[in-house]
């Protein structure tokens, strides 16, 4: 695949630093809380900026709101989920080939979930909802694939739920000493559990 033009490159990272900057705005808002569950829905299946970053901001003004925040998230998000695996199995063509398209143009991660999928079934899925890939494409190709909607729904309630409980939880018992730290290494944190969750499900293949 060929590089993209630079001009386009730094018209892409605008359009995601404007979309970044206006999901944070809604901290501000009296209206804060619907937003955050509006966000993490469409999250789930197309929209690009990840609900955790308005979670944090919301926490950080709110500590004590902290399991509030964290439960408004995991239900968008799972909810948003569904919506994703209908749009995969109801939407193929018109909808969801251009979606993976754009948020997996190489299939890379599409070929990693069918992996997951078939190797550990429902910790496949729960190790996608808990990691920084694009959940997306999961819920989304998980409809196309016609995997089961109760084992995506069961996996997103928890891997979702431990998802925004951590990051809420974090915000609420350390604050602001560790808001750099938490916004700069949030993603390596959960891409370090997912590689722990993998080798736990290996380890446990093993021992059989």
């Amino acid at each position: 695949m060929d590089a993209l033009p630079k001009a386009d490159l730094e018209k892409k990272d605008g359009i995601i630093r404007r979309l970044y900057n206006w999901t944070v705005s809604w901290a501000d808002k009296p209206s804060g809380a619907w937003a955050l569950f509006l966000i993490a829905f469409a999250e789930s299946s197309f929209f690009p900026i990840p609900p955790d970053v308005l979670l944090l901001a919301l926490c950080f003004g709110a500590r004590e709101k902290w399991f509030k925040y964290a439960a408004i998230c995991t239900a968008g998000s799972v909810l948003g989920g569904i919506a994703g695996w209908y749009i995969g199995w109801g939407l193929r063509e018109p909808v969801a080939i251009p979606l993976l398209n754009l948020f997996d143009s190489g299939g890379e991660t599409r070929e990693q979930i069918e992996m997951w999928y078939d190797e550990y079934g429902f910790w496949g899925i729960l190790l996608a909802a808990i990691t920084p890939i694009p959940y997306k494409v999961f819920t989304v190709f998980s409809g196309m694939m016609n995997y089961s909607l109760p084992v995506l729904i069961g996996a997103s309630v928890i891997g979702r739920g431990f998802r925004f409980i951590v990051v809420a939880a974090v915000v609420r018992y350390f604050g602001q000493r560790f808001r750099p730290f938490i916004e700069k290494n949030l993603e390596w944190c959960f891409v370090a559990f997912g590689i722990l969750l993998v080798g736990g499900i290996v380890a446990l293949k093993l021992l059989r």
